[in-house]
């Protein structure tokens, strides 16, 4: 087997020759450390006096982290309907478009009651029930993500949610969230939105908090939530983490991630263009290539270096690209690859193959799957339809990407007759005693006891 030279852009990690079972692919598959997402120390202690202080402890931690002083954390209507009189055509035009295609295939995902008959007099409706009140978080760091907005609302909405609240950190020259952010919550006509980011969102959703006067019911007092979804940092994620035992949430997200699957005929410079578009998120963002062709893996490595330098966030993307989340894995076959990109359970998983149709049945495990040379992740991520809300760091293997779902509860309605009740009631009793739990036994019996029925 003929040796590889260390690539100059990104790590190489060959295992050509080497097992493919999931022990040693998880091993040695590019990923980031633990100590990059480890919950941080802070986010328990600020949770703790959010929920004992309310109000007062979310005005403390954003001054804190955000640099703001915040008078109302409650965005003024008009300031979101002045944020969309005020929206560049061609980025309102685009949110249109988003939200009609989000919409479009999370209407198509809702759910119909179903009735079972499980025997005569006996049936069982599975019933899908909306969440009363939801939060929704959209982070606002390093970028600005309105389509963020677009794909926690828009199923949220569809799913029948009635009360939908936002949170976004607040600008230092405004107080406000970013104004691209508040025009897609206008445009989506969600009315409440709140200049809150960080862990100090996700207490505030959480626990709630009057208003600055201690009264509640009032537009200044934020209601707790049933459930938050949304993507965010490490902070968000672990605050996220620590109140699940008090809300439902979507997932515990870690740094954005690609992988690639390629082989001798794909574009250099796609592949190139499309790991550097997720790259550019965030220095620990994970850019993955795993390929038979060492000369893809030179060619593409080469191409990483020449769009790396001339990109806006160079800085940020070589990080990205040299970190030890990231990599060039080289494999034996195409099956070798499949398997890799099931073993590494990626957010998006993208297809540059000679069928990928037919590969994309293979894959899985992954949030999303991109197939063919014209289907790459920024097309998932703003207007494909489908949701760029996805699980990450290997979480694809059991986690969800947003959908209606996310926002639905599952309730059973059983109905059974006499008749019906009197044709299981001999097994109930014999499980009930098996378990030695005869008072069940006896709440079934008891509708049958014909003395009491005389008396």
């Amino acid at each position: 087997m003929a040796a590889v030279e260390p690539l100059a852009n990104t790590p190489l990690i060959d295992l050509r020759g080497s097992a493919l079972d999931r022990r040693t692919l998880r091993a040695r598959l590019p990923r980031a450390s633990a100590e990059q997402n480890a919950p941080l120390e802070a986010v328990r202690p600020l949770l703790d006096d959010i929920h004992a202080r309310g109000r007062a402890a979310v005005v403390d931690a954003t001054a804190r982290f955000d640099g703001v002083e915040v008078e109302s954390f409650r965005v003024p209507a008009e300031a979101m309907a002045r944020a969309a009189r005020e929206l560049d055509p061609a980025v309102r035009a685009g949110l249109e478009e988003a939200i009609r295609r989000v919409r479009f295939v999370s209407a198509a995902e809702v759910p119909a009651p179903r009735t079972t008959t499980v025997a005569d007099g006996a049936t069982i409706t599975t019933r899908h029930l909306p969440a009363e009140r939801v939060g929704l978080y959209v982070p606002g760091g390093l970028a600005v993500y309105p389509s963020s907005v677009v794909m926690n609302a828009v199923p949220a909405q569809e799913a029948g949610v009635s009360s939908i609240a936002i949170a976004s950190p607040p600008q230092r020259d405004t107080c406000l969230p970013h104004p691209t952010v508040l025009a897609a919550a206008h445009l989506l006509g969600v009315a409440e939105v709140w200049a809150i980011g960080g862990a100090q969102a996700i207490g505030a959703f959480a626990y709630g908090f009057a208003d600055a006067d201690g009264s509640v019911g009032t537009a200044e007092a934020l209601e707790p939530v049933d459930i938050i979804t949304g993507p965010g940092n490490a902070y968000v994620a672990t605050a996220k983490a620590l109140v699940r035992d008090r809300v439902g949430i979507d997932a515990v997200a870690g740094p954005t991630e690609i992988i690639v699957v390629a082989d001798s005929h794909a574009d250099p410079v796609f592949v190139a263009a499309d790991l550097i578009s997720q790259a550019e998120h965030d220095p620990m963002a994970a850019a993955v290539l795993v390929t038979e062709s060492s000369d893809l893996a030179r060619a593409v490595d080469d191409e990483l270096g020449v769009r790396a330098a001339s990109a806006e966030h160079a800085e940020r993307i070589r990080e990205s690209l040299r970190g030890t989340q990231s990599g060039v894995v080289l494999v034996d076959s195409l099956d070798a690859a499949v398997a890799v990109a099931n073993a590494y359970a990626g957010e998006h998983v993208e297809l540059h193959v000679e069928h990928p149709r037919a590969v994309a049945s293979r894959i899985v495990n992954g949030g999303a799957v991109f197939v063919g040379p014209h289907t790459p992740v920024a097309l998932g991520d703003y207007l494909a339809g489908s949701n760029h809300v996805l699980p990450t760091m290997g979480t694809a293997a059991f986690g969800d990407c947003l959908s209606v779902h996310a926002f639905l509860r599952v309730s059973q309605v059983v109905e059974y007759t006499r008749s019906a009740l009197a044709e299981v009631a001999d097994h109930i009793t014999a499980l009930a005693a098996a378990e030695r739990l005869p008072a069940h036994g006896e709440s079934i019996s008891v509708r049958f006891d014909d003395r009491r029925q005389e008396g």
